[in-house]
């Protein structure tokens, strides 16, 4: 009974392993609750840990004899994909080793081969965690001291490599200090000079990094109040406070201390070399980033204290907070119950680390992790969950980025926008609007009014505009977006003398009649010969536009219902759009212009029907950025929906690449393959200029979006110079954000066009303002 109550916890058949083991008769069974067991150990349990990982090792040495492949493959996962579970593995693992000197030498062996594997493979995380476990091991006495000092010393002489890109260093020196927590102490007391030389080669490369993407990674531009720290930066001071406390640190759970005599009677082992594999110009490491600070201790009064920005726990808590997130973000429920669950909540103001981790993720530059919706909806859970604490927290933390937003990097607030009106929505909208009242003060440019009128933009798509004026001060409402409504041009109301009134009167009866594309064609094309005012008109290329013109506003007033009907009216009429713009962008213009003075308060519904346009060929992406550039729009220049519609438009077409280079790869290894029919050679070589024609496309869409960004900027900075005034005004600083958000939402693809872009575009005869946003982006990777 005692051998059997040590393994009780919340699943019963795990609990009577042994005695169930006598009545099965199916290995697969066996291995199945040998599984169980040793990813279930550190759970909920009746027991205590050290009692059961010691009666887990007693099970598994038995089965060594027979299951020996199994185990050793379920503890290196479980080492490889559990990583906040390192210190009870590495736990079970010592004791092992301890009853099985053989097993543990396999292991140590199976773990160095996976860790050079990954390596290899660019697979960066699983490395880092295998290095962190194979420290850990040290201090349960299954790795020799010495061994893992020259892991570490070949690990950071990385940074003594000459033309390699930063980042190669990076991730090599961050691995090097992420595994310090768990070994510091060991490395300390008995290779102490050791240790002290590491680290000085360490504080050496620290002090001569370039730090040039810092700014653009920054979701604050200003360090007051918290410092916006580079996370190596951040990791290494961490480090240095941990170095002063004597590597003592008190998050860390330690069960091998526990075991400290059966484990120092054990054989150690020691690692096979393991050298960090050559620089190839195919590797991607990881990007560096920026440690987001929202709260200090100040801002949680009540309760224990928050760590130190610099505390190792910080780190060791903040990085199990983004694991657990990672691991769960596509189930709400099961995220939130997971983070609430958290071991060391009890010793941390837990509602505000959460809070800081989940919006550092959210505002994490380039981009975030995961979609806004996750953190949203995960937020929300956590207030479901924690009604008496986490909607206080998370009013506090709006207060403070309200506050901050003067600083905001501009693609932070766009999120700001985008999550608040989704959270508001699952509230009624309620808030303290009126302690909002002095953005009605401020510029219309300023970061306050511009995050008001973007996140009651957003609230317009979830609510009504009636609703929103309701609940919204008077003060703030010239903020709320007018009704979406259409505005039509050749109405009832129109002027007898507007050019083509009298064509789209004729066509409109035409298409309520169910006309044909033919019928339809017929009666445009009479623009210019019979209809009143057109006398008025130049011939030529200006008809050519009218014709455009009269044929959209008038089937978009005719399909103005809802965006079903607009898209079934494109649907039909789909040959005249492509007869009236075929072979002329300015024609394209022509539609996209038209298509905004029906709904330019209507943001979604245009968003819908550019989708389309682009979808179906109609327009082309070249043509919506020229028209989002195009002095039309200036007014709207700054307005996040706009952005939307470029980044759409450039999502459509790196799709459209995919696809092709996906069919081309299909085609070619089906002809390899000797079971199908090979596909004529003929139809490859459509295929491939089919793909590089698409390519080609892609690269001059980026060509035009940064020349078009060039032209404004430097326009810009010389009005400026030649009015003896600041060129960093609220625009510069818009426009200088939606540059490096069109960088960094689209960075693997633009990569692939750096040569001709720093040839063509951002050579050294742009401005050195300019040229230096480019150059920040570019630091991701060098």
């Amino acid at each position: 009974m005692s051998r059997r109550r040590a393994y009780e916890d919340d699943d019963e058949d795990d609990l009577r392993y042994r005695k169930r083991r006598r009545m099965v008769s199916e290995p697969q069974e066996i291995e199945d609750k040998l599984e169980t067991l040793i990813v279930r150990v550190g759970e909920k349990s009746t027991s205590s840990l050290e009692s059961n990982l010691e009666q887990l090792s007693g099970v598994l040495v038995s089965d060594l004899s027979n299951f020996k492949s199994n185990v050793l493959k379920i503890l290196i996962d479980c080492a490889q994909k559990m990583p906040e579970k390192t210190t009870i593995y590495s736990t079970l693992v010592g004791l092992l080793n301890a009853k099985n000197y053989s097993f543990g030498g396999e292991f140590v062996e199976v773990l160095s081969k996976s860790l050079k594997d990954s390596l290899k493979n660019q697979e960066w995380d699983t490395a880092r965690y295998c290095v962190r476990f194979l420290a850990d091991l040290v201090n349960c006495k299954v790795i020799n001291i010495n061994s893992i000092l020259n892991l570490l010393e070949n690990f950071v002489a990385v940074t003594s490599e000459e033309s390699i890109p930063q980042v190669r260093g990076d991730w090599y020196v961050f691995t090097v200090l992420s595994s310090l927590p768990f070994v510091g102490r060991e490395l300390h007391e008995k290779k102490d000079q050791e240790l002290d030389r590491l680290l000085r080669q360490i504080d050496s490369y620290i002090g001569r990094r370039r730090k040039t993407h810092l700014p653009a990674l920054q979701a604050w531009s200003s360090d007051t109040p918290h410092l916006q720290e580079e996370y190596l930066d951040c990791l290494w001071s961490q480090i240095c406070k941990l170095r002063s406390d004597k590597w003592t640190e008190n998050h860390l759970a330690r069960p091998y201390l526990a075991f400290d005599g059966a484990l120092s009677e054990a054989l150690q082992h020691n690692l096979p070399v393991i050298t960090p594999p050559p620089h190839s110009t195919e590797f991607v490491y990881p990007s560096p980033w920026v440690v987001f600070r929202l709260f200090d201790y100040t801002d949680c009064p009540d309760g224990p204290s928050l760590p130190g920005a610099h505390s190792i726990e910080r780190f060791l808590i903040e990085e199990h907070l983004h694991r657990i997130i990672r691991l769960h973000h596509r189930e709400r429920k099961q995220c939130a119950a997971a983070l609430l669950s958290f071991h060391g909540k009890s010793k941390v103001p837990f509602e505000y680390m959460i809070t800081e981790v989940i919006f550092g993720e959210l505002f994490l530059l380039p981009n975030s992790p995961h979609l806004d919706i996750c953190y949203g909806s995960l937020l929300l859970e956590l207030c479901k969950l924690q009604p008496s604490t986490m909607p206080l927290v998370l009013a506090q933390t709006v207060e403070l980025l309200y506050e901050r937003l003067d600083t905001m990097h501009t693609n932070c607030i766009d999120r700001f926008c985008s999550w608040f009106a989704y959270h508001l929505s699952n509230f009624q909208f309620r808030w303290t609007w009126e302690d909002w009242l002095d953005a009605a003060s401020f510029d219309h440019l300023h970061p306050k009014p511009m995050f008001l009128q973007g996140a009651l933009a957003k609230c317009m798509r979830l609510s009504y505009h009636q609703r929103l004026m309701e609940i919204i001060p008077q003060d703030l409402q010239q903020f709320v977006p007018n009704p979406p409504l259409p505005k039509i041009k050749y109405g009832e109301n129109a002027p007898d003398d507007t050019p083509g009134l009298a064509i789209s009167k004729k066509l409109t009866e035409a298409i309520k009649s169910r006309c044909t594309d033919e019928e339809a064609m017929e009666i445009i094309q009479e623009l210019g010969k019979t209809s009143p005012g057109d006398e008025a008109m130049d011939t030529g290329a200006n008809f050519d536009l009218l014709k455009v013109d009269v044929f959209v506003h008038t089937l978009m007033a005719i399909a103005c219902k809802t965006m079903s009907h607009s898209f079934a009216g494109i649907a039909k009429f789909h040959f005249v759009f492509k007869k009236l713009s075929q072979g002329s962008d300015e024609k394209q213009l022509q539609i996209l212009f038209s298509v905004y003075e029906i709904w330019k308060d209507h943001h979604q519904m245009m968003q819908g029907i550019i989708d389309k346009f682009l979808k179906t060929q109609i327009v082309e992406a070249s043509t919506v950025a020229n028209w989002v550039f195009s002095k039309e729009l200036k007014g709207d220049f700054h307005k996040p929906y706009l952005w939307e519609i470029l980044h759409l438009t450039i999502r459509i077409k790196i799709k459209q690449v995919k696809k092709l280079q996906s069919d081309l790869e299909a085609a070619k290894s089906r002809k390899e393959d000797d079971d199908e029919e090979p596909i004529p050679i003929e139809d490859l070589e459509r295929m491939e200029e089919k793909l590089d024609a698409a390519q080609s496309e892609l690269k001059n869409l980026f060509l035009i979006i940064f020349q078009r960004f060039i032209i404004q900027l430097t326009e810009h900075i010389a009005a400026c110079e030649a009015e003896g005034t600041d060129f960093r005004t609220q625009w510069f600083r818009w426009t200088v954000g939606r540059l490096l958000e069109v960088l960094f939402r689209h960075h693997e693809h633009v990569f692939n066009y750096i040569t001709t872009l720093q040839s063509l575009l951002f050579s050294s005869d742009v401005d050195p303002h300019i040229l230096a946003v480019y150059e920040q982006f570019l630091a991701l990777r060098n």
